[in-house]
């Protein structure tokens, strides 16, 4: 059992990070790796409470390969965990050292030598950790390709006078292009993190060759080893659902099955998106507009009143939602996303055409691609208040579908993406080839 290789993996502390970061580690752990998963304390609170009372049995086994562990983030008790810039200094400044003290503790002890760091891309630093004892290490963009590509260009968006050194606009154009192959970009709505030089062998990120060609010839050192879809565990009919901060409500599956095929609209914001009262009013009621079933997912720290119009309403509300489950359901006619490309991935893995409505950082980026260059989806108008209005809601369900071209050009994509992971396809391939130089 000794040369089986141990890979710890360490994910930035947000919901659509763990995800995709989980979901690599149960494919090593099935290639024949063992894991060590580790999570800021606050977050591994969270992913231990949401294992259903399905999951307690295959814990122990699980347990066996994939061991979550944490370490504490250096943020105090009552600090909020949404500020980004808070989080990340806290992070930097307090994480290196516990993850050093983590690792030397478990050689110590003898039970897991770790051969392997697998790094988010925004916990790039731990590979320098990783380095102090020898180990090799890979990062992995849980973001687009085209988002790596751009943190990848940041030191000569700064040298060419684009950007300060804090990452501030200089220049007076409202687009740039940082590479031929690929599209222009609003600089406005662009996300910055500047990730300094990361050298090591293997960048790795949830896309495919089909979805991003621009930004993958533009940093050739990135390989796509997407989409990374949670597996399903057939025994009991539910996905394995471990990295969930929330417990899945599983009564939406048997909703979505009294629905007739192709009529029922998803919305979903993920884990993080905000609303005022006034623009949650504005959906609710331009869902009710539509005259159509919706399965709306509104998480348990939400506190906004609905309108009294939304009564009687033709929908069902669940606090979180097995995604991936729901957009393969033959009831699902779109996706109201956010635009996280955890989203983004599973939403064009089921040939399901989006309404983008992007909180923020890169989702906006995202929205315009899958709008502008995909074409598989509409994005909404705000009025002169920046609001959407419940009249743009119903418009643009609407628009997208009556567009019978939008339907199949969404499930063609799905089909290219797909084959990416079947036997011989492209990503898994590449995540073979990973595999195989993590054991040599």
């Amino acid at each position: 059992m000794s040369n089986i290789p141990v890979v710890l993996v360490l994910p930035y502390p947000a919901q659509g990070h763990v995800n995709p970061l989980m979901i690599l580690s149960q494919k090593l752990v099935k290639n024949g790796c063992k894991v060590v998963f580790v999570n800021t304390e606050f977050d591994h609170k969270r992913v231990v409470s949401s294992f259903g009372e399905q999951q307690h049995s295959r814990k122990h086994e699980e347990e066996s390969v994939m061991k979550l562990v944490s370490v504490p983030d250096g943020l105090g008790a009552d600090d909020d965990r949404n500020d980004f810039g808070k989080l990340c200094d806290a992070l930097q400044n307090s994480m290196p050292k516990e993850l050093e003290k983590l690792i030397h503790n478990m050689h110590l002890k003898g039970e897991n030598k770790i051969s392997f760091i697998v790094a988010d891309l925004f916990m790039a630093w731990a590979l320098d950790v990783g380095k102090k004892f020898g180990m090799k290490g890979a990062i992995v963009g849980p973001a687009s390709a085209t988002t790596f590509a751009l943190m990848c260009s940041i030191p000569s968006l700064i040298h060419d006078g684009t950007l300060d050194s804090d990452g501030v606009r200089l220049t007076t154009k409202e687009t740039i292009q940082i590479s031929s192959s690929m599209a222009e970009m609003n600089i406005g709505d662009l996300f910055w993190l500047n990730i300094g030089d990361i050298i090591n062998e293997w960048w790795l990120c949830n896309t495919t060759d089909e979805l991003e060609p621009g930004a993958l010839s533009f940093v050739p050192k990135i390989l796509p080893i997407g989409p990374l879809l949670r597996s399903y565990d057939t025994k009991s009919g539910t996905t394995k659902a471990i990295g969930q901060y929330w417990e899945e409500d599983l009564s939406c599956i048997s909703w979505l099955d009294e629905q007739h095929h192709g009529t029922v609209l998803y919305v979903a914001f993920g884990s993080i998106t905000l609303f005022d009262q006034n623009q949650f009013n504005e959906l609710a009621l331009g869902l009710v507009l539509t005259k159509r079933p919706f399965l709306w997912v509104i998480r348990e720290d939400n506190k906004m009143e609905y309108p009294t119009e939304f009564k009687g309403h033709k929908g069902k509300i669940v606090s979180w939602a097995p995604q991936q489950k729901v957009l393969s359901h033959p009831a699902i006619a779109c996706f109201v996303s956010h635009c996280g490309w955890n989203s983004t991935m599973e939403g064009l893995s089921n040939g399901v055409p989006f309404l983008c409505w992007p909180y923020f950082a890169e989702q906006i980026q995202n929205g315009r691609y899958i709008c502008d260059e995909l074409k598989v989806g509409l994005g909404f108008d705000k009025d002169k208040n920046g609001i959407v209005s419940c009249k743009e809601v119903k418009l643009k369900v609407e628009q997208l579908l009556n567009d019978e071209n939008m339907k199949s050009r969404s499930l063609e994509l799905k089909e290219k993406v797909m084959n990416n992971i079947v036997k011989g396809g492209a990503s898994l391939e590449k995540l073979h080839r990973f595999v195989k130089w993590i054991k040599e």
